[in-house]
């Protein structure tokens, strides 16, 4: 039988949010990979094969997924939301690259998910509902002054932005720079949402403005929205409803 790989995404946290696509895939799995708290969302099941590791190995585990592949082996690789977002499904790609040339006969299928940028938004209402980038605000993989870089530029391009891994323990300082930039480039007043562990049990959602923001509202599990300089908020509903008119000037 031919093996394959399936880089999946597992949503951002509900059961719920996890596609039918993404859901037979790990039906027909002999394996399981990825990093450890994303395999344990996964139920369990007697005759497929768990290989949870650490959160900074993702080419080592790129590779060994490609290796049962070519085994003949069917293999998901696990991320959280969705793989294309600052996550597994590069990693893979770039072992690939990197390895055999048999290793490119392999049947690869990269399985969108629903990502927290996506989640959090929708349940604040419409922030990203023009234009808008992504940023990773971890230097783990690129250097501070790129982060500023491209932080300075969305922000004079009045791009709303969405921010992954804010603030972890390694990192506690970075978020309070990128806060005081933030304010020097867009003023007191920017709305910002802080949407922690969305479509979970301890989900938190928090609207304030970027004078009143500080580096202690988010963490690693939160998912930091800045709008842009149309963004609205409506008063008076029951959570926090924040959006971005489709329209600009």
């Amino acid at each position: 039988m031919s093996g394959w790989v399936a880089v999946a995404g597992l949503g951002p946290g509900a059961d719920a949010l996890v596609t039918p696509e993404v859901t037979e895939a790990l039906a027909e799995a002999n394996d399981l990979i990825g990093y450890a708290p994303y395999v344990a969302r996964v139920a369990d099941r007697a005759d497929l094969v768990r290989h949870a590791s650490d959160n900074r190995v993702e080419l080592d585990r790129a590779a060994h997924a490609l290796e049962l592949a070519a085994a003949g082996r069917r293999v998901v690789v696990a991320s959280s939301g969705d793989p294309g977002v600052f996550a597994m499904a590069s990693a893979l790609f770039e072992a690939l690259e990197a390895g055999p040339q048999a290793w490119r006969a392999i049947d690869i299928r990269v399985l969108p998910g629903i990502t927290a940028m996506l989640a959090a938004a929708a349940r604040a209402g419409a922030p990203l509902g023009h234009d808008f980038c992504a940023i990773n605000l971890s230097d783990n993989l690129k250097p501070w002054a790129l982060i500023e870089r491209r932080l300075r530029l969305a922000a004079q391009a009045d791009f709303a932005m969405a921010f992954y891994n804010p603030r972890s323990k390694a990192r506690p300082d970075g978020f309070a720079r990128v806060l005081d930039l933030l304010r020097e480039e867009c003023g007191g007043d920017r709305l910002i949402l802080f949407a922690r562990a969305v479509s979970t049990a301890e989900e938190q959602l928090r609207a304030v403005t970027l004078a009143e923001a500080t580096p202690e509202m988010a963490d690693m599990r939160t998912m930091v929205i800045v709008g842009s300089s149309r963004t609205r908020f409506i008063e008076g509903a029951s959570r926090p409803i924040l959006y971005t008119p489709r329209w600009a000037e």
